[in-house]
């Protein structure tokens, strides 16, 4: 389970980041939601929403006001592009 609630199945890594601080190497993974339901970590995110592949595509192009995508060089960015482009 990750921190939106959903139950993650078929889990696979794609890359990873080193974080300076607290000199930690942050892993990025691509997984397959095995639910819908939105169960959210309030402590940890304070907004969760599913959205299609167009949507994700359309924010990767700066043309969205309803989701922002990290910049490129968060690691963020590129497992959200890889998902939109079907690269996974």
């Amino acid at each position: 389970m990750e921190e939106a609630g959903i139950q993650v199945k078929n889990v696979k890594y794609h890359s990873s980041q080193p974080w300076p601080l607290p000199y930690s190497l942050m892993i990025g993974c691509h997984a397959e939601a095995a639910t819908t339901e939105i169960n959210m970590d309030k402590d940890e995110m304070t907004d969760v929403k599913w959205f299609d592949r167009k949507d994700v595509l359309s924010a990767l192009e700066n043309n969205s006001d309803v989701l922002k995508v990290p910049m490129q060089i968060a690691i963020a960015h590129h497992l959200v592009k890889s998902w939109a482009l079907n690269e996974i």
